[in-house]
C-alpha cells in the first residue's frame, strides 16, 4: 500500500523501502517515532540514488497510508481478540462457578492476593521467645531452618528448595515433601546444580502467584544465580534466596568457596533487600522482613556456630530498622561499633575491651542496609550514633563509606582467603576484637588530632 500509493519519479520509494529491508511491517506495529525513522531512512535512500525528493510530493502520502493501513490494523485486532474472548467465555464462566462452589475458596483467593496468615507472626514471636530462653550458640543457616519450620506450618504455600545443597542450606524442613515426577503435592523442589535455572524457576513461581517460592545455595554461588536474581529486584517478585556459608568462616572448603565481594555485589542490585543476620534470633526476625516483603530478599547465613546476641526476643522486629542498637554504651559513648552478622560478636568482644580501658563505646547491628537506608535521615543518624564510626565485616569494605565509616580502616577482607579453620582465618586475616578495638582507638586519636588547635 505504501509503496504503491507514495511514489516518486523513477520508482524510488520501491528502491528505498527494498534497500532499507521493506520496514512497513515494523511502522505499522509501532510508535510514530519508528514513522519517523522510517521516513528519514527511506528519504536518506532515494536522495543516494540522486532521485528527486520533495516531502511534499510522497512525505503526506505516505503519512496517510500509514494511516489507513493503521486503521485496518485497528479493526481487524479488535476484532480478532472479542473472538479469542467469545471462545475462552464458557470456560471462564465453569472455573468461577467451581471455585464459588469450593470449599477451599477462601485459602485459594488468600494465596494468590499474596497475603501472610497471622499464624506466622504468632509462631515467629514464640521461636523467638524459645531461642532467647535457650541461648544457645547456634550456626545461623540452623537458626534459619528452624523458622523455617514455624513458617511452612503457618505458610502451606511455601515452596522450598536447593541447588544441590539441602543439607548445607538447611533449606527442608522435616514436615516437607519433595515434588518428584508424577508426584506435585510436595512443597520442596531438589533443583539439582543449577542456581540459574533455580533462581528462574522461582520467578516463574512469583510471576504465577499463589505461591511463596524460597531457594537455597552458598553465597559465592550467587554469582550463578545473578541474572535471575536482578530480574526478580526488577520484577519486584517476592524471591526468598537463602545463602549460606557466608565468609571465611565457613573453613576448610577454601577461597573457591569464600565470599568477599558478594555482599557488596548484592547490595548493588537495586530493590533487593539483603539481610544478613547476627545470631538466631535475627535470623527469625530477617525470616519474617523478608515474607511481608513485595519484593526480592537474599539472607546470608553461617556455617559456624554464632553466639546470641539478643539477650531478650520482644514482640517486635528490631531487624524492621534495618539497624539498631545491640549493645547500650557504659556512659556516653564515645565510639561506634557497625557489624552485621557473625561480626556483631567480634564487635560485642572489642566493646568489652575498650570500656575495660575506660573508652564507652556502643555496638550497632546492621542485619539489613536497605531497610536502614529507607528510614528518615534523622533516624539513621541517631541509630548510627556520633562520634567516630568503626566497622566490622568479613568482607569487602566496598559500600561502607555511605555509613560514614572510613573504609581504609575498616576491619574486613582485603583479598580472597584461604583453607583452614574458620577461627584460624579469622585471626589470620585479622577479623578480631583486638584489631577492632585498635581501629577505634585510631579513629578516636584521629579525632582529637583534628580538634587540636
Amino acid at each position: 500500500h505504501v509503496a504503491e500509493n507514495c511514489e516518486m519519479p523513477g520508482g524510488g520509494v520501491k528502491v528505498a523501502l527494498n534497500r532499507i529491508g521493506s520496514p512497513a511491517a515494523s511502522v505499522l506495529s509501532g510508535p510514530a517515532s519508528t514513522f519517523m525513522s522510517c521516513a528519514a531512512s527511506v528519504r536518506s535512500t532515494v536522495a543516494s540514488e540522486n532521485a528527486e525528493v520533495s516531502s511534499s510530493s510522497w512525505m503526506r502520502p505516505l503519512a496517510r497510508s500509514i494511516s489507513v493501513c493503521r486503521s485496518f490494523r485497528s479493526r481487524w485486532t479488535s476484532s480478532a481478540w472479542r473472538a479469542s474472548g467469545a471462545r475462552g467465555r464458557p470456560a471462564r464462566e465453569a472455573w468461577e462457578a467451581r471455585l464459588a462452589a469450593a470449599p477451599q475458596r477462601e485459602a485459594f483467593e488468600s494465596a494468590l492476593s499474596g497475603a501472610l496468615p497471622p499464624a506466622l507472626n504468632d509462631g515467629i514471636v514464640a521461636f523467638k521467645r524459645k531461642l532467647a530462653a535457650e541461648a544457645t550458640p547456634m550456626a545461623t543457616r540452623k537458626a534459619s531452618q528452624l523458622a523455617l519450620d514455624a513458617i511452612v506450618r503457618a505458610v502451606p504455600n511455601a515452596i522450598g528448595g536447593s541447588a544441590d545443597l539441602t543439607g548445607s542450606n538447611n533449606t527442608r524442613t522435616a514436615s516437607q515433601q519433595a515434588v518428584a515426577r508424577g508426584a506435585f503435592a510436595g512443597s520442596y523442589i531438589h533443583y539439582g546444580a543449577r542456581e540459574q535455572a533455580m533462581a528462574a524457576c522461582m520467578n516463574g513461581i512469583a510471576l504465577h502467584g499463589g505461591f511463596v517460592p524460597y531457594g537455597g545455595t552458598f553465597l559465592v554461588f550467587s554469582d550463578y544465580a545473578r541474572p535471575a536474581m536482578r530480574l526478580s529486584a526488577l520484577m519486584n517478585l517476592r524471591v526468598v534466596y537463602v545463602m549460606s556459608h557466608d565468609s571465611i568462616g565457613l573453613g576448610e572448603d577454601g577461597p573457591t568457596h569464600q565470599p568477599v565481594e558478594h555482599l557488596a555485589a548484592l547490595r548493588a542490585i537495586p530493590n533487593l533487600a539483603v539481610f544478613r543476620p547476627a545470631d538466631a534470633i535475627e535470623t527469625a526476625e530477617c525470616w519474617q522482613l523478608a515474607l511481608a516483603r513485595r519484593g526480592p530478599s537474599a539472607i546470608a547465613l553461617t556455617r559456624q556456630n554464632a553466639p546470641p546476641v539478643r539477650a531478650h526476643a520482644g514482640d517486635g522486629n528490631l531487624c524492621a530498622q534495618g539497624a539498631y542498637e545491640a549493645r547500650p554504651a557504659n556512659g556516653e559513648a564515645r565510639a561506634n561499633l557497625l557489624a552485621t552478622g557473625s561480626e556483631v560478636a567480634v564487635a560485642m568482644e572489642a566493646a568489652a575491651l575498650l570500656e575495660a580501658d575506660g573508652v564507652p563505646v556502643r555496638v550497632v547491628s546492621m542485619p539489613c542496609w536497605e531497610l536502614l537506608e529507607a528510614a528518615p535521615e534523622a533516624r539513621r543518624e541517631a541509630l548510627l550514633g556520633a562520634g567516630p564510626r568503626v566497622a566490622v565485616e568479613a568482607a569487602s569494605p566496598l559500600g561502607w563509606a555511605r555509613w560514614g565509616v572510613d573504609e581504609r580502616e575498616m576491619v574486613a577482607m582485603r583479598g580472597f582467603g584461604a583453607s583452614a579453620p574458620g577461627a584460624a582465618l579469622f585471626a589470620h586475616f585479622g577479623i578480631t576484637a583486638e584489631a577492632v578495638a585498635d581501629a577505634a582507638r585510631r579513629a578516636l586519636n584521629a579525632e582529637e588530632e583534628e580538634g587540636t588547635p
